[in-house]
């Protein structure tokens, strides 16, 4: 497989049915939606996936069956967010033995890490393994930022490859251009943020409401780096409010909503998280009535160059 670290990359949830096991059912269905409409990559077990509540069983028994469902026709990459350097490079030794093409890296969990510590950890973990790899780069979520100074020194590690950009801060995607050129590939981690990401040079786009509108967003993505930037912003204002509905502490529950609504899923969570209800639930199921009810008519993004014929 010719793995690149481009094109949309879903975080896909994790689905669960009423009884609280795995939904294979749903969770294929999905997966195959996202497939049909073109993404390029799959990850496992990030914070939509609820990585938090499931069990290192649960966690490569995805993978497994992601990786049979998939095949060979993109990659299937696996989140670590582990609280010790040990346990991380077993973590990643089991996603490398499940099948998984790549791996996305959070800093070490819970402890607040120095940037020593932090460097060494990633060091670590890529020594352990010759699967490639995306730092998680989320300090509004998770405290700990992976400065400028400190990519310069992962930058050592070959199979270091890639951030999942998620500072907020967009002036990081030309930071990262200024200082590395081409050697780390940027893939925007906020949803509100993608569509500027990629303007300003981010290779790909790691979404969440994809997850309900895999067609969407796949359609800006190939339009945007098509040169075709305002049929790709058309689509991403008419995106936007559903895209909001990510950067929200509920955002598990909003998303599993929009795929119940979008008929790629269900509303099922884990405990300790539950479904979304009264007041918060009436506003969010209105987003979403609204995001449907005006979906738009996409061009044949499969096809660009037809497009040229068409606009």
């Amino acid at each position: 497989m010719n793995f690149q670290w481009q094109g949309v990359f879903p975080a896909v949830t994790t689905k669960f049915t009423k009884d609280d096991q795995l939904d294979w059912l749903w969770f294929e269905k999905n997966i195959e939606a996202q497939l049909e409409a073109g993404v390029d990559g799959i990850i496992l077990g990030g914070t939509l996936g609820e990585a938090s509540s499931l069990s290192d069983d649960e966690k490569y028994d995805l993978t497994r069956r992601t990786v049979s469902v998939v095949g060979s026709r993109v990659p299937v990459v696996l989140n670590i967010a582990e609280q010790s350097t040990t346990s991380a490079i077993q973590a990643a030794a089991k996603a490398e033995k499940s099948g998984a093409s790549g791996l996305m890296i959070l800093p070490p969990m819970r402890y607040k890490a120095t940037d020593q510590e932090t460097v060494e950890y990633f060091k670590a973990v890529a020594k352990s393994t010759n699967l490639p790899i995306m730092i998680y780069n989320n300090p509004v979520d998770y405290k700990i930022e992976v400065t400028m100074d400190m990519f310069e020194e992962l930058a050592a590690m070959a199979n270091i490859q890639a951030v999942k950009e998620s500072t907020r801060d967009i002036s990081n995607v030309t930071r990262m251009i200024n200082r590395f050129g081409d050697r780390f590939k940027i893939l925007s981690g906020v949803d509100t943020l993608a569509l500027e990401s990629l303007f300003m040079g981010a290779d790909g786009w790691v979404a969440g409401l994809v997850c309900a509108f895999p067609r969407e967003t796949v359609a800006i993505y190939r339009l945007q780096k098509a040169g075709y930037h305002e049929e790709a912003l058309k689509i991403y204002r008419w995106f936007l409010p559903l895209l909001e509905l990510d950067i929200n502490p509920q955002l598990v529950q909003n998303i599993k909503l929009a795929e119940t609504m979008a008929g790629l899923g269900t509303e099922d969570v884990r405990l300790p998280r539950m479904p979304l209800n009264g007041a918060e639930r009436e506003r969010v199921v209105k987003i979403i009535e609204d995001g449907l009810s005006t979906r738009p008519e996409l061009p044949d993004y499969f096809n660009i160059e037809k497009i040229m014929n068409t606009i």
